[in-house]
C-alpha cells in the first residue's frame, strides 16, 4: 500500500511540475519592435518587423529559452535615406540579417492569469557579437492569450556601432526599444 501511495504522489507531483512548462508562441504580425532615438534637432522614432518568436519557460524554475528574432533591414523611421544609411552604415544588414534576444533565466513570478512582473536575463546578439542584458518585463495572461511588453535601453555606440551623428546633426550613444509580444502560451 505504501508502494502504491508513493507512486501515486510521484505521479501527481510529476504532473503538476510538468504542467508548468510552457510556450509562449510569438505572433510576428501582431507584435511591435519600436526604436527611439534622440538627436539635437529631433527625436528620430522607427519600427522593426519582428521575423519569429518562441519562448519556452517554467513558472517552477527560473529557466527560460527560445529566441525573439529581429529582421535587421526592416527598420523604417520614415526617411528613406537615414533609413538607408542606417542599414548599410550601422546595422550592416548585407553581413548581418538579424538582431536575436535569447532569454535564459528570469527572477520574479509568472501568474498563470493576470499580470506578472519579471526581469529576463539573456543576450542580445547584434552584429554578430553576444551582449549579456536584463529587460524588465510585463507580462499579461488570459487563457491561451499572452503579451510581454518590455522598455530598455540598448548602448549601441558602447557596443562597437556607428553613431549616425554628422554636421550639426548629433545623435546620443544609445537608442530606447519598446517591444511589445503578442501571442498564444500553451503547454
Amino acid at each position: 500500500m505504501k508502494m502504491l501511495t508513493g507512486l501515486a504522489l510521484a505521479v501527481m507531483l510529476a504532473s503538476t511540475a510538468h504542467g508548468q512548462h510552457q510556450t509562449f508562441a510569438v505572433n510576428p504580425d501582431a507584435s511591435e519592435v519600436r526604436m527611439t532615438l534622440k538627436t539635437n534637432h529631433e527625436i528620430v522614432n522607427g519600427t522593426f518587423h519582428l521575423q519569429s518568436g518562441s519562448i519556452d519557460f517554467d513558472r517552477s524554475a527560473p529557466e527560460m529559452s527560445g529566441s525573439v528574432v529581429v529582421a535587421a533591414g526592416s527598420g523604417k523611421t520614415g526617411n528613406d535615406g537615414r533609413d538607408k544609411k542606417m542599414n548599410k552604415d550601422i546595422l550592416k544588414v548585407d553581413r548581418f540579417t538579424t538582431v536575436t534576444f535569447t532569454p535564459k533565466s528570469y527572477t520574479g513570478t509568472i501568474t498563470p492569469s493576470g499580470d506578472s512582473t519579471i526581469q529576463v536575463a539573456g543576450v542580445l546578439t547584434l552584429l554578430a557579437t553576444v551582449h549579456d542584458v536584463t529587460v524588465p518585463m510585463q507580462i499579461h495572461m488570459e487563457g491561451s492569450k499572452a503579451t510581454a511588453k518590455a522598455q530598455f535601453v540598448i548602448p549601441y555606440v558602447q557596443w562597437g556601432l556607428k553613431n549616425p551623428s554628422f554636421m550639426i546633426w548629433k545623435a546620443e550613444n544609445d537608442v530606447s526599444i519598446d517591444l511589445n509580444l503578442v501571442g498564444k502560451v500553451s503547454n
